[in-house]
């Protein structure tokens, strides 16, 4: 097959012509930090940033936990590195190995953060972006033998794509622009994640009202006004590739269903186990004392379908206004207080004692529209950020390739 005019075949592929593969040893100091003892409280409080490897996280760091005095500093492997040094964790938890960040003010490092101290000539967001792009063939560089993790050698070992000075830089300023974009659009929905937390809080428990609205709510419970179902009991023999949807705790994600982790089954459901358009799904039990609570209103998508043992649906006619007290403070409150001793859960019992004042139906209908508008602005807007989130991610596989050329 002939090659692209202008481009070339190396041992990595084929690159445009006046691109080269360096290795990034050539191209930077690589360096480790160090922890002052611990047993000595002189060399701890100080007022120099002493960053850990779970800050690094493909940002640039300008806040930490904890801080060294310069006696540790001078009595450690630390190092005062200048802001604009790029980092990358060798080793931590999860899936930290292999991430990268830069600094944004003079720190030192744990000896976890290798140091990549670039040479003249070289664009540090360029290079960013390069390793940031390659982070699970930087992780499989560690996974040899028992060992997994990251040393300064095999760091120094990464073979990176080095375009011209000039479109190095103007590869960084584009994805740079849709970093912006993205940092403009996460700090956007936090905004408005926190205006609706404040404004459910005030119309939810009647602080404030809406106009044309006035008289007292009625205080109720949950077992007043509509009944708990218990979920479906099943053995893993029922368990089929295609059949009827089993909602759990993971097809509740962030008060909306989801449907990347499903269950099917083959097996006869009572009626009264099938869902129904504003039913509220409701997790009671679960490994975790954090999940318990979490809810979720089946749509028209989700009607017809069951759900588990450790799932609950809460069915009522005030389902519209119930749905958004179900994720207050005041309910949420109860749920916490009434979490068992020993088992992570909460009972029908006590799910149907939760209490709550209720308005008159209009203006049910009317905080529900409210709240309602709400979400879908913020639904809207985190589409938007995850389809930003993609393009930047197509950006980066044509521009740091060099199948798509800006110069």
């Amino acid at each position: 097959m002939a090659l692209k005019p202008g481009y070339k075949k190396t041992e990595v592929g084929v690159i445009p012509e006046e691109w080269e593969v360096r290795a990034l040893g050539e191209l930077a100091a690589v360096t480790a930090g160090g922890t002052p003892s611990r047993t000595n409280s002189q060399y701890w409080g100080g007022d120099i940033p002493w960053v850990t490897t779970s800050e690094v996280d493909a940002c640039t760091i300008t806040h930490v936990e904890q801080f060294i005095t310069k006696e540790g500093l001078s009595n450690s492997a630390a190092k005062l590195l200048p802001r604009g040094t790029l980092l990358m964790a060798l080793y931590g938890q999860g899936k930290t190995r292999g991430k990268v960040g830069i600094l944004g003010i003079d720190a030192a490092t744990n000896q976890a953060c290798a140091a990549i101290s670039l040479h003249y000539g070289v664009s540090r967001e360029f290079i960013f972006y390069l390793l940031a792009s390659q982070y699970d063939t930087i992780r499989n560089l560690s996974n040899t033998g028992n060992q997994e993790n990251l040393n300064g050698s095999l760091v120094r070992s990464i073979s990176l794509l080095l375009p011209t000075e000039a479109e190095q830089q103007a590869i960084a300023v584009a994805l740079g622009d849709v970093d912006a974009l993205l940092g403009a659009l996460e700090r956007l929905i936090t905004k408005k994640r926190d205006l609706k937390q404040a404004t459910k809080q005030q119309l939810l428990t009647g602080q404030t009202r809406l106009p044309g609205f006035s008289g007292e709510w009625e205080e109720t419970t949950l077992g007043a006004i509509g009944e708990c179902i218990i979920g479906l009991t099943y053995d893993p023999n029922n368990v089929v590739e295609h059949g009827l949807l089993v909602l759990r705790s993971s097809n509740v994600q962030g008060g909306r269903l989801a449907y990347d982790n499903n269950v099917y089954v083959d097996i006869e459901v009572n009626e009264r186990l099938i869902t129904r358009p504003g039913d509220i799904l409701i997790c009671v039990r679960n490994g975790s004392r954090t999940l318990i609570g979490k809810s979720a209103v089946i749509d028209e998508y989700a009607a017809g379908t069951t759900f588990g043992a450790f799932m609950t649906v809460y069915r009522t006619s005030h389902w519209r206004f119930i749905s958004h007290a179900f994720q207050s403070e005041n309910i949420q409150r109860q749920i916490r207080d009434n979490i068992g001793a020993t088992i992570n859960q909460i009972t029908n019992k006590d799910m149907k004692a939760l209490r709550l004042k209720l308005p008159s139906s209009c203006e049910q209908t009317a905080i529900a529209a409210v709240l309602s508008d709400m979400d879908a602005e913020l639904a809207m807007l985190e589409r938007r950020l995850a389809k930003t989130r993609a393009l930047k991610q197509g950006m980066m596989q044509e521009l740091l390739t060099g199948r798509t050329r800006l110069l």
